[in-house]
């Protein structure tokens, strides 16, 4: 008798270069302080969700999002590094808390040359914030992605 692996795909929320957390200017991510994950430099101004669950924080600054699937994984998107500091200048939310949403549907819409030109970065960390619920968790190799590309497989 076989058994099918359970597992949960996280799925790119946006185009761009995928990097490893290790790479993230950021000691709170590229330490795995707020969990393990990756990152993607975003080339497309639209963030889209990585997986189905629901919408269980949007920062009020529209800057952050978190999800969690139906198998528990609690995911967290943080568009860019330090940008809590823009006040939710250059974001637009397209959801809300407690929504259902599918993987691929608009979470939120963000300025990135406006950002930029602020002088803040644009990696994205996709973070999974509590790892230690899972067997395991294995991650694509860096490189170009499309949004919809698979970025990380987690074993429940």
């Amino acid at each position: 008798m076989f058994f099918k692996k359970k597992e949960v795909k996280i799925v790119s929320p946006v185009k761009g270069r995928l990097i490893s957390i290790k790479d993230v200017p950021d000691m709170t991510f590229s330490e795995e302080m707020v969990g393990k994950g990756v990152a993607i430099i975003p080339e497309g101004n639209e963030i889209y969700s990585p997986v189905d669950g629901k919408i269980t924080t949007v920062f009020i600054t529209g800057h952050a999002v978190g999800i969690t699937t139906k198998e528990g994984v609690d995911l967290l998107i943080h568009i860019g590094m330090d940008t809590v500091n823009l006040k939710g200048e250059g974001f637009e939310v397209k959801v809300e808390d407690g929504k259902h949403v599918k993987a691929g549907d608009l979470l939120i819409v963000a300025d990135f040359e406006g950002i930029k030109a602020k002088g803040y970065t644009l990696e994205t960390p996709i973070i999974v914030c509590n790892p230690d619920d899972f067997k395991n968790i294995t991650y694509s190799a860096p490189g170009d992605v499309e949004q919809g590309d698979e970025i990380m497989k987690i074993q429940i």
